[in-house]
């Protein structure tokens, strides 16, 4: 079965889309810590970031700075805090976080819950930065 990534590489599933190349994507994580939490993915399915040949995880973390130079312009923030946690979606994946202090990145925290229009605010705020 596809992770839901796949399907949302595949067009099944919407997303708010922030970048994409032929082989990765980046779009905000519908349950996000802080607004602008966006999601790295590989398009190939493949379950641990660790197991990814290294050309391909060489140039997603490359992807990922690129997407994470734009949310820093697009969303109030000191930084842009990176993980790789990878239980709670089988493809391997890198979030990036739009931080002021450690605890903006603490994934035992309540998620955020943000209505579509400004979810969309947010895709468009960083796709233009």
């Amino acid at each position: 079965m596809s992770s839901i990534f796949t399907r949302i590489v595949n067009g099944e599933i919407p997303c708010y889309k922030i970048a994409e190349t032929d082989d990765y994507l980046a779009f905000l994580d519908v349950f996000p810590l802080v607004e602008g939490h966006t999601l790295v993915i590989p398009k190939k399915e493949i379950d641990l970031i660790w197991d990814l040949e290294d050309k391909m995880l060489a140039e997603l973390h490359i992807f990922a700075k690129q997407v994470a130079h734009k949310v820093k312009k697009a969303i109030p923030c000191s930084r842009i805090g990176m993980s790789v946690i990878g239980l709670e979606v089988l493809h391997a994946h890198i979030h990036l976080i739009p931080m002021d202090n450690v605890s903006d990145m603490d994934f035992s925290r309540p998620k955020l819950k943000i209505t579509a229009e400004r979810m969309e605010e947010i895709a468009k705020a960083i796709r233009i930065a």
